[in-house]
This record gives structure tokens, sequence and C-alpha cells, in this order.
């Protein structure tokens, strides 16, 4: 086989490949095999047709057609091999001459990674906030749990912020139900601002059977952007009773001996919590600071192909929530141009991040053990509520597999460049991300959970984030 590269652009090369004959013999094996199967011909059993026959009966460009779809994509590899190119898109090919007995030659035109210089991972500098875990942050976390085992105690007064009602509603629009648009007995806080647009205002005031109504904008459902007319009855109105913070509460509450120790242990897991947080802007600013440092032309069909996920990915997450795009727009406050131009502009960070990773994971040779990988399925089948195999199955059939491959070795890749990298905080003090590492047991550049049991993972641009309830 002989093949020959040319560059169409930084990001775009055609490869031609020329083949003599005798080098198909494999597919062209293969094709008759296969086709032999299909055809049944009086006297032989099927696969046993003779090739001369197969080639009468169903002419012999069928079965050179036939072996150019397994021949094509093996010599392509062997010409990418040969080449040192590294296609990041599938090929288009051209099958340029295919003379039988003679030769076959084909060009494949693909976008590959580019060829790009790497900073010294050391020279990368980046300060993150310090962790500073203050007397508010405790009382804020206690007072949460206080919530939690508060008593609901039903009261004769009128309703005020804060209270708790037992509602039964009902929303028309035109003097028909809306779907889905009634409840009994439910249970709300007044002045959350969780339920409908204008139901505090209504209801601030009211007491023990009382009944109000008011009118809002539906966001959700067939009927978004109407008009719905609400009627409420308050059944209930119920002030909420927290507990003391003593040593009897923490101990029947907590497990722990003295409410003191308790407010201990709070204050060691925002501490945990915080530098986990500090461990993930650490990640994001290594990584914003290598990619300032490195220029790279994106290809197009990668970038194209990373937009429309994005678009779909964004679509199929309102619909999921009941919501058009021009609603969450319009809640945004955000103009289709700006949605476009996000969309765009998130789409080259997210690529070239991944380029730029793989290139520093092929730069320092890293790889993905199946212990890796193991260890990535089950995380990550613990966080769909599913078993690891079942979900390894899953990845395998839809062809996700070497994507979550992909993901592990740029996880590597940041966490070698942030290894090198100098990250103080804004007191000047070295983040010691061994310490982070060892405290959670596996590090910023796993999926993982902290202390406090919040989850965040890696995307596959190498940025982590925290995962919101939705998420979880």
């Amino acid at each position: 086989m002989q093949s020959a590269v040319e560059t169409l652009s930084p990001t775009r090369v055609r490869l031609t490949v020329e083949v003599p004959f005798g080098e198909l013999k494999p597919e062209l094996d293969g094709a008759y095999r296969r086709i032999g199967q299909q055809v049944r011909v009086q006297g032989f059993r099927p696969g046993k047709v003779p090739a001369r026959i197969l080639d009468q009966r169903v002419g012999r460009g069928a079965v050179l057609e036939e072996a150019l779809h397994d021949a094509v994509p093996r010599l392509y590899g062997e010409a990418v091999e040969q080449s040192g190119v590294t296609p990041v898109a599938p090929p288009k090919v051209e099958v340029l001459r295919m003379d039988d007995g003679v030769e076959l030659a084909f060009t494949a035109e693909v976008d590959v990674r580019p060829e790009m210089t790497l900073p010294s991972y050391d020279g990368l500098s980046v300060t993150v906030d310090a962790v500073e875990v203050s007397d508010d942050d405790v009382d804020e976390q206690v007072q949460s749990l206080r919530e939690r085992f508060a008593k609901l105690i039903p009261i004769e007064r009128a309703a005020g912020d804060g209270d708790f009602l037992t509602l039964d509603l009902v929303a028309t629009v035109d003097g028909e139900d809306v779907p889905g648009g009634a409840a009994q007995g439910l249970s709300y806080q007044l002045g959350s601002g969780e339920l409908l647009e204008g139901i505090d205002e209504a209801l601030v005031g009211a007491s023990a059977g009382d009944a109000r109504s008011f009118q809002t904008a539906l966001v959700a459902g067939d009927l978004a952007g109407s008009t719905a007319d609400v009627a409420v009855t308050v059944r209930a109105v119920n002030e909420r009773e927290l507990p003391e913070v003593d040593d009897q509460w923490a101990s029947d509450t907590t497990g722990f001996a003295s409410a003191e120790e308790f407010r201990g242990d709070v204050r060691s897991r925002i501490d945990r919590a915080k530098r986990m947080q500090q461990g993930v802007e650490a990640r994001d600013k290594v990584l914003a600071a290598l990619l300032a440092e490195v220029e790279v032309p994106l290809p197009e069909s990668v970038l194209t192909a990373e937009v429309e996920w994005r678009r779909s990915s964004t679509e199929k997450q309102l619909t999921a929530n009941g919501l058009t795009l021009a609603g969450y727009l319009e809640s945004e406050g955000k103009t289709a141009e700006d949605y476009e131009t996000d969309m765009a502009e998130g789409a080259q960070q997210a690529v070239k991040a991944q380029l730029v990773l793989d290139a520093v994971a092929d730069a320092e040779q890293l790889g993905v053990t199946d212990a890796e990988l193991s260890d990535q399925v089950v995380r990550r089948a613990q966080r769909a509520g599913v078993a690891p195999d079942e979900f390894a199955q899953q990845l395998v059939a839809g062809g996700q597999l070497p994507g979550l491959v992909s993901e592990v070795r740029r996880g590597k890749a940041l966490a070698t460049v942030m290894a090198a990298a100098t990250i103080t905080d804004s007191a000047g003090k070295t983040v010691d991300l061994e310490a982070l590492r060892d405290d959670n047991g596996g590090g910023v550049d796993d999926v993982e959970t902290d202390d406090d049991g919040r989850p965040f993972h890696v995307h596959t641009d190498g940025a982590v984030h925290y995962l919101d309830e939705s998420e979880q």
C-alpha cells in the first residue's frame, strides 16, 4: 500500500491511498462468503457456491462493492497510522478508481488534531480563594438542621411570612381547569416564592378557612404564557417551632455527646467542603491558565458537532422541565443572538480544552488502566442508581465507552498539569492538593462526593462543577 498526506489546512488533511488489488484478497473472500450465504443455487449448499457462479448471479461489481465496505476502513486506518496524523472526526472518503485485478485508489479528507506547542507546566501560576470557616457559616448549617427537625404548631392568628399553610387550590384558564393545576392538602411556606407568582401577596393575612384568589402567568406546560385564575382555600396556618441546640438535642438528634462537639463537627465538615470547592476552583483556573498559553486552531467539524450537541442537550433539558427555549431566554433576559453567541463561545472553549488536554496526555504518555476505567464506571453507576454491569453495558451499547476513556485520560492530563503548577490561596499559602486527595479518598481529578454529600464531576473539557439536586 502507498499513501500520501496533503495538508489542506492546519486542521484538515487529505490522505491518498493506492493499493495493489492483491491486498484486497481477505475482504474479497469475505464478500464472496457473505453473498454466498444469501444466494441459493441448485446443487450447492449455502456458502459453497463457487465464485464464478456468484459473479454470474449477482455480478462482479456487487462483490467488489461489498469488499470495499470492509477494505476501505482497514486501509484508511493503516494509512492514518503510517502518516502519524491524529483524526478527530470521521473521514470523507472518495473512491478514485477500482480497477478489477489491478488497483484500488481512494482519498480520505479528515479533520485532525492541529500541531501545538505546550507551555512548561511549572510556569503556570494561579490564585484561589483562601479557606475560611466563620461562626456565621457554622450557624447557618446548624440553623438548617434545626429547621429540618422543627415542629409545625397550628395557630389561630393571620398568616405571615415564614408560616406554613395547608392549602387547597385550583387553577383555571378561561373557566377550564389547568391540567395538573389542582392540589389538596398542599404544604407551603408563605414568602418562599417557590409556588406561583402572586400567591404570597394573596395569602398574607389569611386565616384558616379563608378563601382567596389571584391571577398568575403560567410558565410551563401546554398553556405556558397564559394567565390563570387561581382559587385558594387555607385549611390551616402553622408556625414553625425550632428546637434548642443543647446537649440533649445534640445527643438525641446527631449522636454527639454535646452541642459543642456537634458544632465542632459541623465546622470540620464545612472546612472539608470549602477545600473541595477550592480544589474545583484550582482546576478551573489551572485549565484556563493552560489554555491561555496555547494557540490552537479548531477543527470545524468538531466545533460544529459540539455546538449541535450543546444545543440538543439544552433543548432536551428544557423540554424535560416543561419549558420552551423562548420562555427560558425571556427568564434569563437573553436574546436568541445572545444564546447562539454563548453556545458558540462555550463550544470553542470546550473543544480547545479537549485538544490541549489530549496533547498533554500524549506528551506525558498517559493511559487509562482497566482499574481506573472500572472505578469510573462504578462511580457513575452509583450516581445513576444502576448496577455497574448494567451501566457498563449501556456505555458499550451506546458507543460511549471510548468517550469515557477520553474523559478519564483528560482528567489525568489536567491532574498532571495541576501537580506542576503553582497554586496559592489569597492569603499567600500554597494549596496542598495531595491533602485534598487524601481527605476525599480520590481527589479533584476524580468523580467524587465531598464529605457533606455534595457530588461533583468532570466535564469532557476537563472542567469540574458541583451538581445541583436535579442532576444528582
